[in-house]
């Protein structure tokens, strides 16, 4: 058995959830939690806890939640502490006065297998893109975003109609075995850290947004089914149904049938319980919507208490 590490964990989403347990499971000494402050949320707006906050607050570990990663106080109590490693998964950047502290670096955990998909939403971009294969990286945190040398990686298959939900949560149950793999070999010395290498064509990861996750009905039909279950659950993908009225719409679930359509892409065809929409090779049927206000439903249940306008399209 490797030497016992003392360690610092930083993270705020469920994704990071299963590392921090595997850390405590492990014989590395976890001496502190980082994660974001509260937040508010909902109608009511109030303070909520992260998801790795919840279960520090349950393994009862001590806990931080710094405003600022800038500020002196918080790489002085860091210092003070003097962990061997600091494990960052979905977190904040870090300032080098943060990640050059540990003895034996900051690593951090990220979804896809860098080079390819640096930036803040790898799973959903990887489904988005129609990837095939993805995988988990460990890597040491340089002054560069998700540009420091590779630890360890594995990889995964991306099932057919996947979602980023679904594939995350695949993800984040083997996150945490690599994250200890990867403590056991800096403790031990056996560690090689690699330079990323050169790809000829680099995928990114970029922040989602309003523009990049509105769907253009204009595309190929699958490249919308992807869109759509690369956005699901969340923020997940959208459009605007053209009636009386324009009503803003997110798709859930689809599933794409090539053909040969006489109509403009992006017209709205109902029969019985489908809904399914025209574009330039096909069609793509609708499997689950959210109405606003509404809770997201199989199309052929929201069909039952609603009627589609006639001679609707969306945009």
């Amino acid at each position: 058995m490797s030497t016992s590490l003392r360690v610092v964990y930083m993270g705020t989403p469920a994704f990071a959830v299963e590392g921090l347990r595997s850390i405590v499971a492990s014989h590395h000494k976890l001496i502190a939690v980082f994660t974001a402050p509260d937040k508010p949320a909902g109608r009511g707006k109030k303070l909520r806890p992260s998801a790795v906050k919840e279960e520090a607050v349950r393994l009862e570990l001590p806990l931080f939640q710094p405003e600022k990663l800038t500020a002196a106080e918080t790489s002085a109590t860091l210092r003070e502490m003097n962990p061997d490693v600091i494990v960052v998964v979905a977190f904040r950047m870090l300032p080098k006065s943060i990640w050059s502290i540990p003895r034996l670096g900051t690593f951090n955990l990220h979804a896809s297998l860098l080079p390819q998909y640096r930036g803040a939403a790898p799973i959903h971009w990887s489904i988005i893109n129609g990837e095939k294969q993805t995988g988990l990286t460990t890597f040491f945190i340089d002054e560069k975003i998700d540009t420091g040398a590779l630890l360890f990686q594995e990889k995964i298959e991306i099932l057919p109609e996947e979602t980023t939900g679904e594939l995350s949560n695949r993800m984040q149950a083997i996150s945490g075995k690599l994250i200890v793999k990867t403590l056991h070999a800096l403790a031990n010395g056996t560690a090689v850290a690699i330079p990323q290498p050169d790809a000829k064509k680099m995928m990114l990861a970029p922040k989602l947004s309003k523009a990049n996750t509105r769907i253009n009905w204009s595309n190929l039909g699958q490249s919308i089914v992807n869109k759509i279950h690369g956005l699901n659950p969340f923020p997940a993908a959208w459009t605007i149904l053209e009636a009386e009225k324009e009503i803003y719409i997110k798709m859930k679930r689809a599933h794409f049938v090539s053909g040969n359509p006489m109509d403009t892409p992006g017209t709205v065809h109902v029969d019985k319980n489908q809904v399914y929409i025209s574009v330039s090779d096909g069609y793509v049927y609708v499997d689950e919507l959210q109405l606003p206000n509404k809770k997201s439903m199989e199309t052929a249940a929201l069909l039952r208490g609603y009627e589609f306008p006639k001679n609707s399209r969306v945009v």
